[in-house]
């Protein structure tokens, strides 16, 4: 039986990331029809493995990479008014000091090698300056300030450095909380008409008739499914290439390189909330953030990774490289015992050839396949601070084939929970503590900075912290993990405690058993439902 135009989607997008739930939000609110099939939860790969900044890439300077960066540097700010309880400005301090050097390869070490070689690959200060005034000014700041210099002799951001360090330059980038970015996208999504289905993998996608047969199969249930349409969209990051080669089996010339980018979570280093940027001799970059109240996050590195169905784990070369590279700046030394927790993720860029990782690009390329009969758009790069751009851009590839009804929208429109002022989380942790007395200012902080408005719709009519049902540890209570499991798409855990928060860093192995048992008892009537 031949589908009908009823019967078919207009996207079929394989890929619950940051690419695939924006591309899937812009897509529902132009009116489109769209499936989304990620194959494990929601941002369990690459985008819950960032290092959690929206930020310009200073660094890519150095390789010219003039579009992206401006590209990103606009984007800070229109993400920062669109979701301000899960992004907000940072201070970075950059210590400056004589022995900075070049990675090798970049355009930049090139060409002052050839011109003023007895800089023998050192970054001059001249050249940070010059680097830092284009970030201020290329992309049209208006809520972030701009550079200025700091003495570390006598301010608090020299304190926990090592005396060799006198000076910094200290610039304006953002933070976000990477997977609930991809999951608050999926909501929207969701809400505008979109179909979101999680622990659904792509058995196949082959082409009939000028359409795509998707067949999909829950990984739970072991249901298979079949859907049709118009255009499919290849989203599925470290796994874009296999998705070519093994589910849509189609030859293409494109490729991804996958580069693995590693992170240690440490003790608390410093007492101020600003980011060091940090510059080593071998001419890479490091970052060390203030992490979730307690802890210092350090990363990240940068080295090939062979396989996408290989988990990328951060190595003890890489905890030592990590470790070895913030020793150089802080006065107290750090050690393995300090690291509290490690997570790496895949980045899938394209490949363009770059001799090493570090240089290969963070711009993204979108690639239209047609030779299958229907148009298969590919997805290749990307950083998670012009997703919505990409996710544009997107669009404007699908409306090549597709009519779209309606212009590019996304701009500036709030995701859920977001609707409230850049600057206004204080007033909205002070009025969530005045209708609930007994939240601790943790707690507050916590449910704004996760759910901002919808924080209260949570504790609903909840007079003491017992009328939010069992206490599983750390401020997580059952009334958070129903409205989760009813509203986030979470099936277990590890969902809650690791990309829809950080809280496994303070749960037990003990009451993450219990939390993990709880949750599976909580979906057995709907899972009997489903049988009967």
């Amino acid at each position: 039986m031949h589908p009908t135009d009823s019967d078919t989607l207009d996207l079929f997008i394989i890929g619950g990331g940051i690419n695939g739930c924006g591309i899937a939000r812009d897509a529902a609110g132009r009116g489109l029809s769209v499936a989304l099939a990620e194959m494990n939860d929601l941002a369990s790969a690459t985008s819950s493995s960032s290092t959690k900044l929206f930020h310009g890439g200073l660094r890519y300077l150095e390789y010219f990479e003039f579009r992206l960066v401006r590209e990103a540097l606009i984007e800070r700010e229109v993400l920062l008014r669109a979701l301000p309880h899960i992004s907000w400005p940072m201070r970075f301090v950059l210590p400056y000091h004589k022995d900075m050097r070049f990675e090798s390869d970049t355009p930049t070490s090139k060409l002052l090698g050839l011109f003023m070689p007895w800089m023998k690959g050192r970054r001059p200060s001249w050249l940070i300056r010059l680097g830092l005034f284009m970030y201020d000014h290329l992309g049209g700041r208006k809520i972030l300030p701009g550079t200025t210099t700091v003495d570390l002799t006598t301010s608090k951001e020299g304190a926990p450095l090592q005396d060799r360090f006198a000076k910094a330059y200290e610039y304006s980038d953002c933070w976000v909380e990477d997977s609930r970015l991809v999951v608050l996208n999926a909501r929207d999504a969701e809400a505008r008409g979109a179909q979101i289905m999680t622990r659904t993998k792509v058995v196949s996608a082959t082409c009939e008739d000028g359409r795509w047969r998707v067949e999909t199969r829950d990984t739970e249930s072991g249901a298979s499914r079949i859907f049709y349409a118009k255009m499919l969209i290849n989203a599925g990051g470290p796994w874009v290439g296999d998705i070519i080669q093994t589910k849509v089996r189609l030859n293409s010339r494109e490729g991804v390189r996958l580069v693995r980018g590693s992170h240690i979570v440490t003790r608390k280093l410093y007492d101020h909330g600003k980011c060091y940027f940090f510059q080593g001799t071998d001419g890479r970059i490091i970052f060390a953030i203030p992490y979730e109240t307690d802890f210092t996050l350090i990363g990240t590195t940068d080295a090939d990774h062979a396989d996408p169905s290989q988990k990328p784990e951060c190595t003890p070369e890489e905890q030592d490289y990590l470790l070895n590279f913030a020793n150089q700046y802080f006065k107290d030394q750090i050690g393995r015992g300090d690291i509290v927790w490690t997570y790496s993720g895949v980045r899938p860029l394209y490949d363009d050839g770059a001799s090493s990782a570090t240089a290969a690009t963070r711009d993204y390329t979108l690639k239209v396949d047609t030779s299958g009969g229907a148009p298969l758009l590919n997805i290749f790069g990307g950083k998670i601070t012009t997703y919505r751009r990409l996710a544009e851009s997107a669009l404007e590839k699908v409306g090549e084939h597709l009519t779209l009804q309606k212009a590019k929208w996304t701009a500036g429109v709030p995701l859920p929970g977001g609707d409230f002022p850049v600057d206004g989380v204080t007033r909205l942790v002070s009025e969530l503590k005045a209708s609930f007395p007994f939240l601790s200012d943790f707690w507050a902080m916590r449910l704004v900075r996760a759910y901002g408005t919808q924080a209260a719709g949570i504790l609903g009519d909840a007079r003491e912290s017992a009328d939010l049902g069992h206490d599983f540890g750390a401020t997580l209570t059952e009334a958070e993990i129903d409205w989760l499991i009813d509203n986030e798409f979470v099936r277990t855990a590890s969902d809650v405690i690791w990309r829809r928060s950080k809280l496994g860093l303070r749960l037990s192995a003990e009451q993450i058993g219990v939390l993990d048992d709880w949750m599976a008892h909580r979906r057995q009537p709907a899972a009997v439902a489903v049988v009967e």
